[in-house]
């Protein structure tokens, strides 16, 4: 029996002043560099999912090989896919690092069509959510969902911030099949995982 797995997404909140957009474009060249935080682990998000550490850690490990090859990329709005439509990228994240339960990283705001957009909503002071997309399923633990070692994480999105906290709820999660994960991820990708994974286990 096969199980389906779920395209998954939970957002943070991004705030930028005007004055803070100035000074990052002066210190990086005129790039628009975001800092902040861009998941929380073992916390119940707003769609009611809360993301194990050691899943999430995992997950950061075997990103980093997408932020080395420059291809750590992602789109504005969560699209209804587990592949990153390269048409509709925005940014692209530069640095992600977990510290203690909290994921950190750095974005990069790219002059792409979909880029020039998040800046305007930027600049114009939107606050705007950043929100992880991964492929994996729950196991429902109470009134919460617990996501499961199947996990993979894909990209992190941005997209609209609730203006009352629970008012916006992220979709549940489309039906992915197993098969459509070779899409999103390459041969590479797949072996890198698994050598990540015996070097986890050895230590």
């Amino acid at each position: 029996m096969t199980t389906d797995l779920k395209l998954l997404n939970s957002y943070e909140v991004f705030n930028y002043t005007p004055e803070m957009i100035k000074e990052t474009r002066e210190k990086n060249g005129g790039k628009m560099m975001m800092k902040g935080i861009l998941q929380k682990a073992d916390t119940l998000n707003q769609n009611g999912r809360i993301y194990p550490i050691d899943i999430l850690e995992r997950e950061i490990r075997n990103y980093q090989k997408f932020i080395v090859e420059n291809r750590a990329l992602g789109e504005l709005d969560h699209p209804d896919s587990s592949v990153v439509n390269l048409k509709n990228v925005s940014h692209l994240v530069k640095e992600a690092y977990l510290d203690k339960q909290t994921v950190y990283g750095v974005v990069e705001i790219l002059d792409t069509p979909s880029g020039k957009i998040l800046q305007s909503l930027i600049e114009s002071s939107v606050k705007l959510g950043i929100s992880s997309r991964g492929v994996g399923t729950t196991k429902k633990q109470g009134e919460y969902h617990v996501v499961q070692d199947d996990f993979q994480l894909i990209c992190w999105d941005f997209v609209s911030e609730p203006s009352t906290p629970g008012a916006f709820m992220l979709p549940e999660g489309k039906s992915i099949n197993p098969s459509e994960i070779k899409n999103t991820f390459n041969k590479s990708d797949r072996i890198d995982r698994i050598i990540n994974d015996v070097l986890s286990f050895k230590k």
